[in-house]
C-alpha cells in the first residue's frame, strides 16, 4: 500500500496535538504553510486539512483559517493515533524508509533525491521525504513522525550548527538504521556517505593560486559543527600551506548567515551584502574568492556589481554551481556527485537492514569543473 503525501500531513497534525505543540483552539498551518513546509502542493494540504476536519481534529472557519477543535486533547483521534499509523500503513506494507533534509534546490540536493527516490524504489522501498529548512525542533519532529509512521531505516542530513540533534544521537545509540548523506558527525560511529570537502576546496584554491592569485578570501557561513564547511576551510587553508604561502586570517568571513535554510527568505542576506561590501572597501586589492556554497558566490557577484565594479576584475570560485542561459557554469566550482551519493546511501541503509555491517565513512569523487572565459 502506497502512503500519500496528504496522510503524512495529516498523521504529523495528529501528533502535532498528541504531543501537546498544538492545544485547542490553537491555529493550524494554512494550506500555503503546510504546502511549502512539505514540499508539496497545495492540492495535498488542502486534502490533508479537508481530512482532519472530517474526522473532527480541527475545524476550518472560512476567511480566518483552521482551529484545533474543542475537546480534541485526549478524545478519540489523539488517544488512537497508533491505530491511525496502523490503518494508514498496514504491518505488511511498511516498506517505508525516511529521508530528512534541510532544503535542496537545483544547485544541490533535487539530484540526490531522485537518485533516492530512484534507488529505494529498485529496492522495493518506498522513500518518504522531509525538509527540516535548517530548524533543529523541525528536524526533531521529523524523526518522531517518521518512526511514528513505522520506517525501516533513515537517511538525514543534518542542518548546520553547533550542537547535535539528541534525537539522532539517540536511534545512532539505539543502532537504528540511519545513514548520513552529505556530510558526517565527527566522533560519531555512523555510517556517512560524502564528498572529500577537504580536497575539494584545495582543488578549489590551488587552482587560483595556479593562476597567479596570492591575495585569496574564503566566505562561508558559521563552520562550527558542520563537517561540509570545516572540512571546505581546512582545505582552503592547506593549500596555503602547500603551495609555501601565508594566509591572511582577515580574508577568511565564516559570519554570513543569509544563505542558510532557516534564513533564506529573511533579511539577514542583506546583513551579509553590507560585510562583503565592507569587506571589499576595506581590501581592494583582493580579486580571488573560494565561496563555500553557490548561493554566497551569487551573491558577492551581486555586491561586486551593485559596486560599480566589473566582474572580470574578480574571480570567484565555489561548490555546485549552476550553468548561465548558454549551458555553461557561471563559477568554477566543484561538482558532486549527487547521483553516487543517494544510490550509495540507499544502499547503505538497504544492507543494514539486511543485517549487513556498513563502513562508517563513505567518500565519493568529485570533479572540479573550470569556468571557460569567453
Amino acid at each position: 500500500m502506497e502512503l500519500h503525501l496528504y496522510e503524512q500531513i495529516y498523521i504529523y497534525i495528529v501528533q502535532e496535538i498528541k504531543e501537546g505543540r498544538l492545544k485547542e483552539g490553537d491555529r493550524v498551518s494554512s494550506e500555503k504553510e503546510l504546502a511549502e513546509q512539505f514540499g508539496v502542493s497545495r492540492i495535498t494540504s488542502k486534502k490533508a486539512l479537508e481530512k482532519l476536519a472530517d474526522s473532527g481534529v480541527i475545524k476550518r472557519i472560512q476567511g480566518k483559517g483552521s482551529y484545533v477543535a474543542d475537546g480534541i486533547i485526549g478524545g478519540e483521534e489523539t488517544k488512537h493515533y497508533s491505530e491511525v499509523k496502523t490503518t494508514l500503513v498496514p504491518e505488511d506494507d511498511k516498506r517505508l524508509i525516511g529521508f530528512i533534509i534541510p532544503n535542496f534546490s537545483d544547485e544541490f540536493g533535487l539530484q540526490l533525491l531522485r537518485s533516492m527516490e530512484k534507488r529505494s524504489a529498485e529496492h522495493n522501498y518506498q522513500l518518504i521525504i522531509k525538509r527540516t529548512c535548517g530548524d533543529r525542533d523541525e528536524e526533531k519532529r521529523a524523526i518522531d513522525l517518521f518512526i511514528g509512521l513505522g520506517i525501516k531505516g533513515l537517511i538525514v542530513t543534518p542542518i548546520h550548527g553547533q550542537h547535535y540533534n539528541s534525537e539522532l544521537l539517540r536511534l545512532v545509540l539505539d543502532r537504528f538504521p540511519i545513514v548520513l548523506a552529505d556530510r558526517y558527525l565527527k566522533g560519531i560511529p555512523v555510517c556517512s556517505v560524502y564528498t572529500d570537502n577537504k580536497k575539494a576546496a584545495m582543488d578549489l584554491t590551488r587552482h587560483l593560486i595556479s593562476k597567479g592569485h596570492k591575495k585569496i578570501a574564503f566566505l562561508s557561513p558559521p563552520e562550527e559543527n558542520t563537517s561540509t564547511l570545516e572540512e571546505r576551510l581546512l582545505g582552503y587553508t592547506f593549500a596555503f600551506t602547500q603551495e609555501g604561502m601565508n594566509l591572511n586570517k582577515d580574508y577568511v568571513l565564516t559570519n554570513l548567515k543569509g544563505t542558510l535554510p532557516k534564513n533564506i527568505n529573511g533579511t539577514a542576506i542583506e546583513t551579509d551584502k553590507e560585510t562583503v561590501k565592507h569587506f571589499l572597501k576595506q581590501h581592494p586589492d583582493v580579486k580571488a574568492f573560494v565561496a563555500s556554497e553557490f548561493l554566497i558566490a551569487t551573491m558577492l557577484a551581486q555586491v561586486i556589481h551593485s559596486m560599480g565594479k566589473s566582474l572580470e576584475e574578480f574571480e570567484i570560485v565555489c561548490f555546485d554551481s549552476l550553468n548561465d542561459h548558454l549551458g555553461q557554469p557561471i563559477f568554477t566550482h566543484i561538482k558532486q556527485d549527487e547521483k553516487q551519493m543517494g544510490e550509495l546511501a540507499v544502499d547503505m541503509l538497504i544492507s543494514q537492514l539486511h543485517g549487513t555491517a556498513v563502513p562508517e565513512l563513505n567518500i565519493i569523487e568529485h570533479r572540479m569543473v573550470v569556468k571557460n572565459n569567453r
